[in-house]
């Protein structure tokens, strides 16, 4: 074979694209491993996406359907039973009421301080509720901050190994250089893979468990209002 064939055999073989499997192969043991830490994370991210969308859209419908036959209903302390209410909204009214009858069963004696507990304990209960939603978005928050430094440090890594191979060959050219710092370059876009979904999801949903929250409330102070009235007619 002449020179000229090898040459056109190996421009031939040689790849026209990038494939990211190799390029993960390829790759230093430690930019191995944070590449695959990312990957979890990334798909932890998007678990997390889903299964939130899922709960907040299944809590909105069941408090919106509890608040629509809460105000229709004549006597609306018979919709919360001996169980616990499936609505976010029916445990918050189950917690102003609870209060109000434990508040009440001796009679009225201070109505300024039994409005006083009803409210603190629906505000609680708004925050339990809002809390449980949003347990899980801390890690998105954390991702999205942690997952650019943590590729960073896999490129770092990997094009320290890249110099470390020039001074070991003794040979600068691309064909030496290249294939480690395109190794490297991918815990970076790995990184930001995982952080970009993060940040935008974090942002989005933090968003609607705030609206949810406000709803929360607002229906918390309509049902103290409520119960304000009954107490003054007591």
């Amino acid at each position: 074979m002449t020179s000229l064939d090898f040459l056109a055999a190996a421009g031939s073989a040689a790849p026209t694209r990038l494939d990211p499997l190799q390029l993960f192969l390829h790759a230093d043991i430690v930019v191995q491993l944070v590449i695959a830490g990312l990957i979890l994370a990334s798909i932890w991210v998007w678990a997390i996406i889903v299964s939130f969308t899922l709960k907040i859209g299944k809590a909105q419908e069941r408090s919106q359907r509890f608040e629509r036959l809460f105000w229709e209903s004549d006597q609306p302390e018979r919709l919360i039973g001996p169980r616990r209410p499936d609505s976010p909204a029916g445990r918050v009214a189950a917690a102003g009421l609870s209060e109000l009858r434990q508040s009440t069963s001796d009679g009225v004696r201070d109505r300024d301080a039994t409005r006083a507990r009803v409210a603190q304990a629906m505000e609680g209960q708004v925050a339990v509720e809002t809390d449980e939603l949003a347990e899980r978005l801390g890690f998105l928050a954390t991702t999205g901050s942690v997952a650019p430094f943590v590729g960073l440090f896999g490129t770092v890594w990997g094009i320290m190994n890249s110099f470390f191979s020039i001074g070991q060959q003794q040979n600068s050219s691309l064909a030496v250089v290249a294939p480690g710092i395109s190794e490297a370059l991918f815990a970076t876009a790995i990184g930001l893979f995982a952080a970009i979904p993060a940040v935008i999801a974090y942002n989005r949903l933090s968003g609607k468990v705030n609206g949810f929250e406000a709803r929360l409330q607002r229906f918390a102070d309509r049902v103290h209002a409520l119960i304000s009235r009954e107490l003054e007619g007591a």
